[in-house]
């Protein structure tokens, strides 16, 4: 679609303009017809929504935030609730019809606001244990009935859970271990750019310097996109589920129309209302100490995104934003090769850290990666 922003002017800014409206961000239209135009207020509105459902929060309103405005304007009720294989029911009603599922203790997977087979197979067991017509449809009768019971969970989510477990289980060791490498853009979306210096080369680059330590602990890497392909983030997320990944890495350098931005922040999949990873934000914790000690980078610190790499895929999730391109400090070190190599080694380090659960571990920014191939030698010297 095409990006709307301030000055725009038409029937789309028209209909973000209602929908804001709806949801209370700007005042209701008083009836007098005039230009739908994208000023300053609608901008406004658009960062405070942007704000609150954890995108990025640019006062421009792309693909990503007009989706999550599209959903916004359901609530449970307004529609009868089902799982179409071809063009899958998402909104807000779905995120809520998944956390209520979850608070009565059925498991309806990772809440995302999309009604899939998890969703289904939850509202049918649900449907079968309070005597309704287990049909898999959210209808007004089943709706009555979800409002009726007490919730019988608090503070747990079964899909978080099984992922702390699939970590315990699968031991300390790389080896066998395969994770998705995420390069941020690609092809004609060059990204963040100063000069003839790009984002998208240098995630490339960085990925690659990645995939190859890791190849050699014995893990198996994937790359969501070649250097001259841009996948959208939702087929990215699908290549990592369909990968069977035990975890996603996306890479990224940020920008800003401030020179002064600076350090580097990593993100996970959380909605800011108590839902989140807790092994994605484990994860995030580890990789951002371990970047920050090894390169003195600005600590700009973890965060909770829903942004459709993190919550559409089926694995832990994490988000690198690795410095700013338009500040010349962080530039200057991203375009050197040795900086990358200390990145990339940073980023196993963490990955290990993970898997090592606290257990034989060394102080943050001092596990090299000799250290780390001599701890999986022992180990499988050990097995």
């Amino acid at each position: 679609m095409q990006l709307l922003h301030r000055g725009d002017v038409g029937p789309a800014v028209a209909e973000i303009r209602n929908t804001l409206a709806a949801l209370g961000l700007l005042p209701a239209p008083n009836g007098r017809p005039g230009p739908a135009v994208f000023d300053e207020a609608v901008e406004h509105a658009v960062r405070v929504f942007q704000q609150q459902r954890g995108l990025i929060t640019d006062g421009v309103v792309g693909p990503a935030t007009y989706r999550a405005l599209t959903d916004a304007r359901w609530r449970l009720g307004d529609r009868s609730l089902a799982f179409l294989v071809s063009k899958p029911i998402s909104g807000d009603d779905v995120f809520a019809l998944q956390e209520r599922l979850l608070e009565l203790g059925y498991d309806a997977g990772r809440p995302d606001g999309i009604f899939g087979r998890e969703t289904e197979q939850a509202l049918r067991s649900f449907q079968r244990d309070y005597g309704l017509n287990p049909d898999g449809i959210c209808g007004p009768s089943t709706l009555r009935a979800l409002k009726q019971l007490a919730p019988k969970v608090r503070g747990g989510r079964p899909v978080f859970l099984r992922e702390q477990e699939k970590v315990r289980r699968a031991g300390p060791r790389l080896r066998g271990k395969r994770i998705v490498i995420d390069p941020g853009h690609g092809g004609p979306d060059r990204g963040a750019r100063v000069g003839d210096v790009c984002e998208a080369d240098l995630t490339w680059d960085l990925a690659r310097r990645l995939e190859g330590r890791m190849v050699a602990t014995g893990m198996e890497a994937l790359i969501t996109r070649g250097p001259n392909s841009c996948p959208p983030d939702a087929d990215r997320a699908t290549f990592a589920n369909e990968a069977g990944a035990d975890m996603f890495l996306s890479l990224h350098i940020d920008a800003n129309c401030s020179p002064l931005a600076e350090g580097v922040a990593t993100f996970h999949f959380g909605t800011g209302n108590g839902t989140t990873s807790t092994v994605g934000e484990a994860l995030a914790g580890f990789l951002q100490r371990e970047i920050v000690a090894r390169t003195r980078m600005k600590d700009c610190h973890t965060h909770p995104k829903t942004w459709e790499v993190l919550r559409l895929t089926r694995m832990p999730a994490v988000r690198v934003e690795i410095g700013y391109l338009s500040n010349a400090g962080d530039r200057s070190r991203l375009l050197d090769p040795a900086f990358r190599d200390v990145v990339a080694e940073g980023l196993l380090v963490a990955v290990k850290r993970l898997y090592l659960l606290g257990k034989d571990d060394q102080p943050t920014g001092t596990f090299t990666f000799d250290d780390l191939l001599r701890h999986e030698l022992a180990r499988a010297e050990g097995a």
